[in-house]
């Protein structure tokens, strides 16, 4: 059911605004309009913002939406929308909610009956993979990476067979040490696209291989600085390339054949009951 033919509590609605993430021209003519027009700005922080909204000349109020007091301002703003305010999410830059704050609030606004409205725009993950020279048809955000190492690893090594473009945010105090840990879990031969600092003057995109990204990086202090987007090739095997009996010898050696076959039909999408087959062969028993 669309959101015009939904029944709604009030005439409130709740719009979400995406913003620039550098090149301040990039901003909609209709985000313009909308942030004129509402009655509030929800804002992840608002004397950033404010910059924004005075360089367009909209004087709209503004008011904190941030990861440490989104549970309370929900509650208040929801109350606000059921008696007919309308009210405009941005975050600090590109679209609210990806990997930023807000999706309780458009949880609440769903939940209450009140028309949600994106209002699209900038987004740095989908630029960063337009221009990444990588397969697009099938992608995964992961956003950001854990901070610790050892947790960066493990979650690192639970994504070494997605076969889908990976697309990460990275923290820039951070990319040296993440691109050695995905050059550890990934082979330094696995493509990546760096996206630095894009549609702003320093925009660097650079296509390369994990072990010269890492070299690159760590020469060059300047690909230690800003906000940086890396997008990675996913796992190109296929079941071709992998020799499933090969693959069931090692796994029966430490499984049951039952658990055998079935890990190994997911490594290499072969059919189940065969690799059961085989895996009974290999164990001797059949």
């Amino acid at each position: 059911m669309s959101i015009e033919s939904s029944p709604r509590s009030s005439d409130g609605c709740l719009y979400l605004v995406a913003t620039p993430i550098g090149n301040l021209a990039d901003i909609s003519q209709r985000a313009i309009d909308t942030l004129r027009q509402v009655d509030l700005v929800a804002a992840e922080d608002t004397r950033h913002s404010q910059h924004l909204l005075s360089h367009l000349g909209i004087n709209t109020r503004l008011q904190a939406c941030h990861e440490h007091n989104e549970d309370r301002v929900t509650t208040q703003f929801i109350a606000q929308l059921q008696q007919g305010a309308s009210i405009a999410l941005i975050s600090d830059a590109g679209t609210p909610l990806v990997s930023d704050p807000g999706y309780r609030l458009v949880e609440q606004a769903h939940a209450h009956q009140i028309r949600v409205v994106p209002v699209p725009g900038a987004c740095a993950a989908i630029a960063a993979l337009s221009a990444a020279g990588l397969a697009t048809d099938r992608f995964v955000f992961e956003g950001f990476p854990p901070a610790k190492q050892q947790a960066r690893l493990n979650y690192l090594q639970g994504l070494r067979l997605e076969p889908r473009t990976l697309v990460f945010y990275v923290a820039c105090h951070r990319i040296a040490e993440t691109l050695r840990d995905m050059r550890e879990v990934f082979g330094a031969e696995r493509e990546v696209t760096l996206a630095r600092e894009l549609t702003k003057t320093f925009e660097t995109i650079r296509k390369t291989t994990l072990g010269e990204c890492v070299d690159w990086v760590e020469a060059d202090p300047y690909q230690r600085k800003g906000e940086i987007v890396l997008v990675l090739a996913g796992n190109k095997n296929t079941a071709e390339d992998i020799d499933a009996e090969q693959l069931l010898t090692v796994l029966v050696a430490e499984l049951p054949v039952k658990q055998a076959a079935k890990i190994a039909a997911k490594l290499t999408g072969l059919n189940k009951n065969e690799l059961y087959s085989a895996a009974l062969k290999i164990r001797g028993e059949k």
